[in-house]
C-alpha cells in the first residue's frame, strides 16, 4: 500500500533543519510540487529503491535540499529524526544532497545547469534498455502471441528559473524534443530569481524547441498534479509560479 504524506508535517519537518537559512527560499519554494510528485505521482517507494522499472527524480536546484529531505522522511525513505542533525559532521544530509548518503537520492546535484542534461542522459538510457527489453521479448516461433511491453519509467527533474541561464541547459532543452523523450518532465520552479528572464516567460523556451509546456500556480496542488500529466510524443514542462517572498 503507498505511504501517503501528510503535507501539513512538512512545514513541521522543515524547522527541525537549520544552518543553511540562505538557501530556505530554494527550500520554500519547491516544498508544493516535491509534495505532489512524492504524494500523487512518481513511482516511487523506500522497498523498492534499486527496482529498474521505478521513476527517476533529480533535484538540480539542489542548493536549497531541505524540503527534498523532508519530503523524502515523509515518504519513509530514512526516519524523520535524521532531519535534526542537517548539515552536521556525522550526518547524511548535506548541504547539496548526495546519493551515496541519503536513500532516495538518485543524483547528487547542486550545481546549477547539471541536472537536465544528466534527466535526458538517464532517459535516453531507459529507452535504450526498454528497446533491448522489447526485441529480446520477441519469440520468432509464435509471431502471433501478444506480449506486454514494460512500463517505461518516468524521468522528472527539478530546476530553479535561474539555471535556464546555463548553455549546458539551452542544449538538454533543444535535444530533447527532437529525441522525442515522452518520458521526461521537466518542472521549473519559477520565483523571478532569473537575472534576465525569457521574453514571453519561460514557457515559450520550451514550446520553441517543441516541448508541450504548461504554467501553473506552484503552490496550487491540484492544478500542479494536473500538469504533471504527461503526454504521448514528446517532453513535458511544467512552469511552477511561486511569489517571490516565498522563495
Amino acid at each position: 500500500m503507498r505511504r501517503r504524506i501528510e503535507y501539513r508535517d512538512l512545514h513541521h519537518a522543515l524547522t527541525r533543519m537549520t544552518g543553511a537559512e540562505k538557501h530556505a527560499p530554494s527550500a520554500t519554494s519547491t516544498l508544493d510540487a516535491l509534495y505532489v510528485l512524492y504524494d500523487r505521482v512518481l513511482d516511487v517507494a523506500p522497498e523498492r529503491r534499486d527496482d529498474p522499472d521505478r521513476d527517476r527524480f533529480v533535484l538540480s536546484k539542489g542548493h536549497g535540499p531541505m524540503a527534498y529531505y523532508a519530503v523524502l522522511a515523509a515518504r519513509g525513505f530514512f526516519p524523520p529524526e535524521v532531519l535534526d542533525g542537517f548539515g552536521g559532521f556525522d550526518s547524511p544530509l548535506g548541504h547539496h544532497p548526495d546519493r551515496s548518503h541519503v536513500p532516495g537520492v538518485e543524483v547528487s546535484s547542486g550545481s546549477l545547469g547539471h541536472g537536465l542534461p544528466i534527466a535526458v542522459g538517464i532517459a535516453l538510457a531507459l529507452r535504450a534498455k526498454r528497446q533491448h527489453a522489447d526485441v529480446a521479448r520477441l519469440d520468432v516461433s509464435r509471431p502471433h502471441e501478444a506480449t506486454v511491453a514494460p512500463r517505461s519509467p518516468r524521468v522528472v527533474v527539478m530546476l530553479g528559473d535561474a539555471e535556464l541561464d546555463e548553455g549546458s541547459n539551452h542544449e538538454a532543452i533543444a535535444f530533447a524534443a527532437r529525441a522525442q523523450l515522452d518520458s521526461l518532465t521537466a518542472i521549473v520552479i519559477d520565483n523571478d530569481s532569473a537575472s534576465l528572464g525569457w521574453p514571453g516567460g519561460i514557457a515559450t523556451r520550451f514550446e520553441g524547441e517543441g516541448w508541450l509546456a504548461r504554467t501553473v500556480d506552484g503552490r496550487d496542488h491540484g492544478a500542479l498534479e494536473r500538469a504533471l500529466v504527461a503526454p504521448p510524443g514528446r517532453p513535458l514542462a511544467v512552469i511552477a509560479k511561486v511569489e517571490p517572498k516565498h522563495g
